[in-house]
This record gives C-alpha cells, sequence and structure tokens, in this order.
C-alpha cells in the first residue's frame, strides 16, 4: 500500500512503484479468505485462541448522517464517494463460518449481530498471498468432495485507487473513488462492488493500516495532525471481487494454452523482444507461471531463480513475513539486503496476474555483494545457486552469537552418537529456512595407508556435486612390441580412470595382452623416433598423458631383467640430400626396438638386433635370411665417405647395416662397433642405446610400414563426433560415493603415524534434506583446456529411492524424492544459454526460458542439457 500527501511531488516514481510492491492491500470476499485461514492453522482451539482479529467497518453513503461537514461531499463531487465508519469493539467480528448458505462473495451473510449485508476483507500482500496459494492448490480448493469459494471467486484482480480522507468525526473515513485515476472497466466494476445504496456492505480490515489513518486521540486537534483533512491520502487497492464475464470457466484448456505465445531464443542467452507476449496464463492454477526478463546474459540467473521460486516451503516462507527472522547483525550475512530483495522477487513472480518481471534490483543487490556476478557476462548457474543458498541462509540465521564448538574425535563411540553431535553443533551455529529444508549431512571416513587409522567426521552439505562417470573414464591407444621378435607390433586400446596412476594402465593392458606371470611391460614414450622417458612410477598421474603422446610397451620376460636393457634406433641415409660439405645426411626413422640380452661383445649386438627385426622381414623376399649371419652388398666407396658417421668404417665396408653406440641424447660415441672387439665393460652397465645406419638396400628386406611411428594415444576421427553417452544418475551417485586416495595435494596429516599420508577416503550419505539439489559436474577444467560434457543422465522422475546410498537411516524420515525442477544448459561453454523447467500445478511442467513460460510434455524434460536437479521428499504412506 502506498500511502503518501497528494500534494507531495518530490517522491520517485522507482520508489513509490516498490513501496507499492511491497505493502499492497487486497480487498478479498470475507467468505474466501475465512476458508483459506482455518488451514493456517489446523488446530482449532489454537487458531480460534490466536487469530487476528479484523477491524470492522460499516460503507455508508456520504449522505448519510456519518457524513460529516459539506465541504467533503463537495470534494467527491460525481466520483464514487462513501464513508468507512469503524464500530465499537464488541462489534468488531463479522463471522461466517457457519452460513453455508449465503451466496457467492459474501452477498447475503448475516453475520453474528444479525446484520444482513456483504461482507469483504482488507489483507496485506503476505496474507494474500498466502490464501490465493491455498485456494489454487487443487488438493486444498476441494473438502470433503465439495468445491470450494474459489471456485466462484477465482476472477479477476484488477488495481483500484482510493482516495481517503480524514473526517473531523473520530473512527471515520472519507472515501472517494476517482474516474481520472482508474481505469473505465476498474471503475465500472468498483461502482459495482461499492453499490452501498442498495445492500449494506461491510469490511473488515485484517491488516491493520487503515488504523494509522485515524485519529484516536480525541483531544487532539485535527489541525495539529501532520495529515490535514484538506489532503487526499492514496490507498492502492488490488481488488479481488466480481467481474461481469469469468472469463476462465468456460474456456478448454485447449484454447487456454493457444493463448499463450512463446518465442524461442536459444542464442548465447540474449534478451528477447519485450514486445511479444510472455505467455502468461489466463486459467485457474497459473499462480506462478511468470517470466523473468532476461537483462543482458542473465539466463544462469533466471534459470536458477525459477528453481529456487518453485521450491516448496521456501515459497511459503518468502510469501509470509519472513522479514522478522533477517539478521541485521551477522558479518558473514549481507545485512539482510540480499534476503530482501530475494523475498520480494518472489512476492512479484507470484503476484496474480503478472506480466514478466525485470528482476533489475535484485541483480543489483547481487552485484553488491557478489562483484563476480557483476556486469553481463554469462556465468554459471550452479555457481550462482551455491552463493544464493549460502548468502539467504546467513542472511536469515536465526542464530545471533555462535558458540564455539570443537569437533571431538570418536574414541569408538557408535557413529550415531558421533553424527547427532555435529549436527547439533551446527545447529547451534547455523539456524535457518535453508537449514531446515536444503542441508544434510554425510559421513567421510579417512583410513591411514600406512598405520590403518580411521578418522571419521560428519559434515554437512546443500548440495551434491556428482561427477559422470562415463567421462571420468579415457580411451588409450598403446602400440605393444614383442622384445623377443616373435610377433609385430599391434595397437592395443584399453579404458583407464581419467584421474588414475599409471599402475591403472599397465593393470589393464595385461588384461587385455593376456600377459603371463613370467612376463612384464616396459612402456615408453616415443617421440621423433626416439625414446624420451620410460614410464615406471605406479604412481604417475595418468592425466600427465596427452592425446598426441605417442606410448610403446615392450612385452619381454622377467628371467632376462638382469641383462641389460638395450635401445636400438634406426637411421636411413635421405635421398637427395648432399649438404654444402658433400656429406649426406642421415635422419631417424622407424618404432625404437627394445630388447634384453648378455652383451660381451659386438656380435651380441648384431644377432640381437636381428633377431628383434625378424617380424618385419618382407615375405616376398627370403634373400633376407642371411642377415640374421652377415649382409653384404656393393656400395660405391664415394658413398661411403660421404655418409655422416664415424670415418673408421674399414670394417664395415661391406655391410647394410653399421652398429654405433650413443649417449642418452643420441649422440655417438667413439667408432663403429665391430663384430669381433669386445665392448668396454664400463658401457655394458645400465641402459646401451645403439645407433643403427641403415643402407638404401636394406631398406627393400623389411617393411617400413611396419616400423613406422606409433600411434597416437587417442586421435578422433576427421569431421567425426564421438556417440552420445548414457548413465544412470545412480551410477553418478556410486562415483561420489567410491573410496579413492586423496591425490597428492590433499594429504592428510595422521595422528597417528603424526606424519601427512595420503589417505584413502570415502563418503557416506547419513542426513537427507528435504528439498535435495544435484548437481551434475558438466564442465570440466584443466590447465589447458576447459571442456562441457554432453553425456546424457539418466535421472527419475517421480521416484528417485536413495534408500541403498544412505548408510543410516532413522526410520522416520523418507528416503524417495520426486522431481520438481530442472536447470538446463545448452550450447558450449562460450555460448550458451539457461533454461529451466519447472513442475507446476499438480504433474503438469512448464519450459521457462527468460520471460516466455510454456507448457512441455514430460517426456521431454530429460535431456542431456540437465544440469542442476532438484528433489523434494516423498513421505512415505
Amino acid at each position: 500500500m502506498e500511502v503518501s500527501p497528494s500534494s507531495s511531488e518530490d517522491t520517485s516514481y522507482t520508489s513509490r512503484k516498490q513501496c507499492s510492491d511491497n505493502n499492497r492491500l487486497y480487498l478479498v470476499p470475507l467468505r474466501w479468505w475465512k476458508e483459506a485461514e482455518r488451514c493456517f492453522d489446523p488446530d482449532e482451539a489454537t487458531k480460534n485462541k490466536n487469530k487476528k482479529r479484523g477491524i470492522l467497518y460499516d460503507v455508508l453513503p456520504a449522505s448519510s448522517s456519518y457524513a460529516g461537514p459539506m465541504k467533503i461531499l463537495n470534494i467527491f463531487k460525481s466520483d464514487l464517494a462513501f464513508n468507512l465508519i469503524r464500530k465499537e469493539d464488541d462489534d468488531d467480528d463479522v463471522d461466517d463460518d457457519n452460513n453455508d448458505s449465503s451466496e457467492d462473495n459474501g452477498r447475503d451473510v448475516k453475520d453474528t449481530n444479525g446484520v444482513s449485508g456483504r461482507n469483504y476483507a482488507l489483507v496485506s500482500a503476505d496474507m494474500w498471498l498466502q490464501a490465493l496459494k491455498w485456494h489454487s492448490d487443487p488438493k486444498g480448493g476441494v473438502k470433503d468432495g465439495k468445491s470450494s469459494a474459489a471456485e466462484d471467486d477465482m476472477t479477476d484482480v484488477y488495481p483500484l485507487q482510493l482516495k481517503l480522507s480524514i473526517l473531523q468525526e473520530s473512527n471515520t473515513l472519507g472515501v472517494r473513488i476517482s474516474k481520472k485515476d482508474n481505469a473505465v472497466e476498474c471503475f465500472r466494476r468498483a461502482c459495482k462492488i461499492f453499490s452501498i445504496e442498495s445492500e449494506l456492505l461491510h469490511i473488515l480490515d485484517f491488516s491493520g493500516q487503515t488504523t494509522q489513518y485515524l485519529i484516536n486521540d480525541k483531544n487532539k486537534n485535527i489541525k495539529d495532525s501532520p495529515r490535514q483533512s484538506e489532503q487526499d491520502i492514496v490507498l492502492e487497492l488490488q481488488v479481488y471481487g466480481l467481474s461481469d464475464l469469468n472469463r476462465n470457466k468456460d474456456m478448454k484448456k485447449d484454447d487456454m494454452i493457444s493463448n499463450m505465445v512463446k518465442t524461442s531464443s536459444k542464442m548465447n542467452g540474449s534478451t528477447g523482444n519485450s514486445a511479444v507476449s510472455n505467455g502468461s496464463y489466463c486459467e485457474k492454477g497459473s499462480l506462478g507461471l511468470t517470466g523473468l526478463q532476461n537483462l543482458g546474459n542473465t539466463c544462469f540467473m533466471n534459470s536458477s531463480l525459477q528453481c529456487l521460486a518453485h521450491t516448496p516451503k521456501l515459497v511459503d516462507y518468502f510469501l509470509g513475513d519472513h522479514r522478522k527472522e533477517i539478521n541485521h547483525d551477522n558479518p558473514l550475512g549481507m545485512n539482510g539486503e540480499v534476503a530482501m530483495a530475494f523475498g520480494d522477487l518472489l512476492k512479484t513472480l507470484w503476484a496474480p496476474g503478472a506480466t514478466s518481471v525485470s528482476p533489475r534490483l535484485f541483480k543489483s543487490k547481487l552485484a553488491h555483494f557478489a562483484p563476480q556476478f557483476s556486469g553481463f557476462n554469462q556465468h554459471d548457474s550452479q555457481e550462482l545457486l551455491a552463493f544464493l543458498l549460502d548468502g539467504l541462509h546467513e542472511d536469515l540465521n536465526r542464530v545471533k552469537c555462535k558458540p564455539y564448538a570443537e569437533a571431538k574425535d570418536g574414541d569408538g563411540r557408535p557413529d550415531e552418537d558421533i553424527a547427532d553431535e555435529y549436527w547439533q553443533n551446527h545447529l547451534a551455529r547455523n539456524d535457518s529456512i535453508i537449514v531446515d529444508v536444503c542441508q544434510g549431512q554425510y559421513r567421510s571416513t579417512l583410513v591411514c595407508p600406512i598405520c590403518r587409522k580411521v578418522s571419521v567426521t560428519f559434515d554437512p552439505f546443500m548440495y551434491l556435486s556428482l561427477p559422470l562417470p562415463s567421462t571420468s573414464m579415457r580411451t588409450m591407444t598403446l602400440t605393444i612390441v614383442p622384445s623377443d621378435g616373435s610377433a609385430q607390433p599391434s595397437p592395443v586400446t584399453v579404458t583407464v580412470p581419467k584421474q588414475g596412476k599409471f599402475e591403472d594402465l599397465v593393470r589393464a593392458l595385461e588384461i587385455t595382452c593376456s600377459l603371463r606371470d613370467d612376463q612384464t611391460l616396459m612402456v615408453a614414450e616415443v617421440y621423433n623416433n626416439h625414446i624420451i622417458r620410460f614410464v615406471g612410477e605406479p604412481t604417475d598421474s595418468l592425466s600427465l598423458i596427452r592425446d598426441d603422446d605417442r606410448l610403446v610397451a615392450y612385452k619381454s620376460e622377467k628371467k632376462i631383467e638382469k641383462f641389460s636393457r638395450v635401445v636400438f634406433v634406426q637411421q636411413k641415409i635421405e635421398k637427395n640430400s648432399i649438404s654444402e660439405t658433400h656429406k649426406l645426411s642421415c635422419k631417424a626413422f622407424g618404432l625404437p626396438l627394445v630388447a634384453r640380452s648378455e652383451i660381451v661383445k659386438g656380435q651380441d649386438i648384431h644377432d640381437l638386433y636381428f633377431k628383434v627385426l625378424k617380424p618385419f622381414k618382407t615375405k616376398d623376399n627370403s634373400s633376407t635370411e642371411n642377415h640374421d649371419n652377415t649382409v653384404t652388398m656393393s656400395t660405391e666407396d664415394e658413398e661411403r665417405k660421404n655418409v655422416a658417421w664415424p670415418e673408421d668404417n674399414s670394417e664395415a665396408a661391406n655391410c647394410d647395416v653399421m652398429f654405433y653406440l650413443t649417449d642418452d641424447n643420441g649422440n655417438v660415441r667413439g667408432s663403429e662397433i665391430i663384430m669381433d672387439d669386445l665392448l668396454d665393460s664400463t658401457e655394458l652397465t645400465g641402459q646401451l642405446n645403439v645407433l643403427v645406419c641403415w643402407s638404401d638396400k636394406m631398406l627393400e628386406y623389411y617393411d617400413q610400414s611396419l616400423l613406422s611411428s606409433p600411434a597416437e594415444v587417442y586421435k578422433p576421427a576427421l569431421f567425426s563426433k564421438r556417440p552420445q553417452e548414457s548413465i544412470s544418475l545412480y551410477k553418478c551417485l556410486e562415483a561420489f560415493l567410491k573410496e579413492e586416495p586423496l591425490g597428492p595435494e590433499d594429504m592428510w596429516y595422521c595422528p597417528g603415524c603424526k606424519k601427512h599420508r595420503q589417505a584413502s577416503k570415502k563418503l557416506d550419505l547419513w542426513r537427507l534434506p528435504e528439498i535435495l539439489v544435484i548437481h551434475l559436474k558438466r564442465f570440466s577444467y584443466s590447465r589447458f583446456l576447459k571442456n562441457k560434457l554432453e553425456t546424457y543422465v539418466d535421472f527419475p522422475i517421480h521416484d528417485l529411492d536413495l534408500s541403498t546410498f544412505v548408510a543410516y537411516s532413522n526410520g522416520r524420515s523418507s528416503h524417495r524424492y520426486m522431481l520438481y525442477a530442472i536447470s538446463n544448459h545448452y550450447g558450449s561453454m562460450g555460448g550458451g544459454h539457461y533454461t529451466a523447467f519447472i513442475r507446476h500445478d499438480g504433474d503438469r511442467w512448464y519450459d521457462f526460458d527468460d520471460n516466455y513460460v510454456s507448457p512441455i510434455d514430460e517426456g521431454r524434460i530429460k535431456t542431456s542439457a540437465a544440469y542442476v536437479l532438484f528433489y523434494r521428499r516423498l513421505e512415505d504412506v
């Protein structure tokens, strides 16, 4: 209700509009209000004892004996005019509870004093919204198989501006309804409601607002009052009464839906044309179907707000008198401003007949306390949701002074006792509607890998962030090369945890390759035809291996591990590559080969190499059989002199290949290895790196394609998309609750070892909230890449049963949930769009796309865009 002297001209439109939206009064049929009032307190004794008594006013013509001075009548002129006369306290309560035979809208109701007339109630916005929400509920609208008064009274709500003039008589208000201030249709309907010449009218003020306009002190001179009798007081009402045509009663549902215009807009969260219909419904039960305007990439905010604006109990709480619980002194809060802005926004969204709402004021408050959401960049709806839930909790925290509570070790006590102690300590510091409705508790168990010390803690949670198991795995392709020359190289693809360790990769390879107990694998990374490292530490993270890396697994027998590891790198002469020094350049090619054997002299290296090289021989050339001993061919002496390797090659003049020892960087050490010469014993320790130089003729005897570089770890097909993955929500829960070791950066200090240990961690659900919010972790971040996961999650709609995931049950709370809202994200990370699917009015679903609201079939709400799921608890029958 907006009240100001008519002569005031310095009040801005914005402040007046906000005041009007927050404090507007509603004039409703008394019977309609009484029916809803009964449901607020089911205990009749308590209700009759504590119910708020209305202030009764008789509505009489201005020409009656109560009219007062003639100057009031002159002010009213030809506009609708009447007086409100407050009755004595013993007549204050008009009760129609026992008058079931009364007609619609309170007509011909006989009150307790035997007065016949029409009866209306004047209620505040909070009271009005609670009553209308109860009447709109299909369960609340029918009592004992009989339609309530709402069936007949559910009509238009229209604004009406009243001018109140204080009369000199005590307890009297002069009322004028001006044609100038109201639309023609509103004025005509007002005349029908306030037609007091033919029938008496009574108004009960349950809001208590009219008393501030009356002069209660009879000894006080009216001229001393700051509001002079010559001045009018503006009283803006929303009248909920009779209309000439109940446009909803005979309209078919299909016709109602066809009246809605919805323009889809999914381009980077852009704002649609505000001139287009926002899809408001003109049907019973449409309360709350109000869109939010896009202020510029604010679809992320609109999606989360709509989900919260349709959350049971939160809606009832914020539509009620929530301001009395605002904690202005909480240093962790925001002085209650975010809670007040959120509550005002919800009241606007749930106002009857509301068009699309601009959340500009809420956005301003949000940006003030959370600068990360300032401006008009796209953000994450889940991040906003997390901030808003935490902020609302602190703004509404009923605890003014938080006591200190020390977490105690279990000391062998039952988990039930420890959990209750943790929860009570939490409630001693945190008590709000958010905790009541949205917070649960899980058990965290840590086990030391050394001393096996077990630590159990119980922590609260506001929502569950679940990984997508299908995307927490990765496929890796490696090339398997036998070190004994028994088979050709072959690629093998395995599936390993994305955040797994090297031991996970080896285990997967052993299973895929059917590795025997007497065999082992040496995994190496190959780059530019050289081995740059052997991956040997079991705890090495697989995240260090990129998709474009090339890995080779060399298979050998365990019994030869005592011998030296020999690494062969091939090199060939490049044709037409004579440099300015007239020497031929050589280039490494093919796959490095690895073998183990006892090495004493050059012949041992020669024999070992051709043994490993045997699988690469061409099938149509049998002359290469002689290469197992010594291969000779004719080569021009001039060409030999220009090859870029050591000059001392007299012993290799008739050989197709030459061998040289190199260091770890591939640099040649010394001269060519002579077959019959003994090698220096100091060079035979550890790993032996050998460079093998091929001539052109040598290339003709072996298949170079088999010696080609190994495959990349992962290489997607050209112009192809990975098939859409599908996973159950229950699998996501299993992955979330699975035991896993802590990362090296999250080491746990073990009280038993007195050292930081990489303990294993196991989570269990312990206490479930009434509203369960599930966040699907679709966005993955790494040092070099940001990616969105398009995995399709199959989530239950009507019956999410978490009984098997809860470690403790008290037998009082149900573990079954029903879906009522979804926050969706379409597109990629750089250009996505958020919407919301909301269950409303029973089992009907609606698509909230910024300021557009339209119905949607339940079968269409399951998509790969589902990002945040909202469930409410189902009570066991």
